[in-house]
Parts: C-alpha cells; structure tokens; sequence
C-alpha cells in the first residue's frame, strides 16, 4: 500500500508540475504564466465567462483569477461584457487579440496532447481516464465528508 501511495502521489505531482512547466514555456513569448493560459483557453473553447465561473473550470481560487483577468484585460486580451459594478458577476470575453492567443493554445494544447500520447491506445486513455475520474470522486467524497464533520 505504501508503494501504490507513493506511486500515485508522486505521478499526479510530477504530472502536475510538467504541466505547469510546458504552459509557462509555450507562452514565454507571450509573457502569459500558468493561470492566464487556462483563462484564455476557457473563454476561446467555451465562450463569455464569469470569474465564478472561470474559477470553477480552471480550479483556481477567485483571487487568483481576477488578478488573472486583470492582468489579461490590461494586455488587451479580455474584456468584461457589460462593465459591471460587480466583476464577479460580470461575463469576461475575449478579444480579438486574445482569440488570436486563444487559437495559439489551442492549437499547441492540441499538439502537446497528441505527443504526450505517444504509445497509448484510445483504449488505454479511456480507461485511464475513466480510473482518474473515479478516484478523483471517490477523494472529493473524502474531502467533503471532513467539512460535513466540521
């Protein structure tokens, strides 16, 4: 058991870790770190978002987003539709600028995927990600169970 923890806990970081890495050197040129990429990937795959809702698909707490979005915002990248007194609230959308940064990431997020691929069936992502999922619920479940007992 203590291996498999080690295993997995050590997998999921180093995996973690070289995802972050490969955001914030594919976007150097851009001077966009880790969080501004999810942002403008988000908002160029799924359209208008609110920082809730930026937060939710990004995973990331709500100040890091906003100065995320602030940070995008002055770059010309994104801009919040209608201005509201309450940003939170508020839908963040891409320019056009930032679409053109937006079809970048997706593109290389696309080709990165493809050669982090290499040598896994479809078969074998499928269940891989069906497993990640599951165990991704099974310690959701854990960690909400500790805040029911609180």
């Amino acid at each position: 058991m203590e291996k498999r923890f080690k295993l997995f806990t050590t997998l999921v970081a180093n995996i973690n870790r070289s995802i972050r890495r490969i955001k914030t050197e594919e976007m150097s040129e851009f001077n966009l770190k880790s969080v501004h990429v999810s942002c403008i990937y988000y908002l160029y795959s799924e359209g208008a978002l609110t920082v809730k809702e930026l937060c939710d698909v990004c995973e990331e707490d709500k100040a890091n987003i906003s100065r995320s979005a602030e940070y995008l915002e002055e770059c010309g990248y994104i801009v919040e539709r209608p201005k509201d007194a309450k940003r939170y609230k508020s839908p963040l959308e891409l320019t056009d600028s930032g679409r053109e940064i937006g079809k970048i990431i997706a593109d290389k997020i696309d080709r990165i995927l493809f050669e982090a691929s290499v040598g896994v069936s479809e078969e074998e992502r499928a269940a891989l990600y069906k497993s990640l999922g599951l165990i991704c619920e099974n310690l959701q479940r854990i960690c909400d169970n500790y805040e029911s007992e609180a």
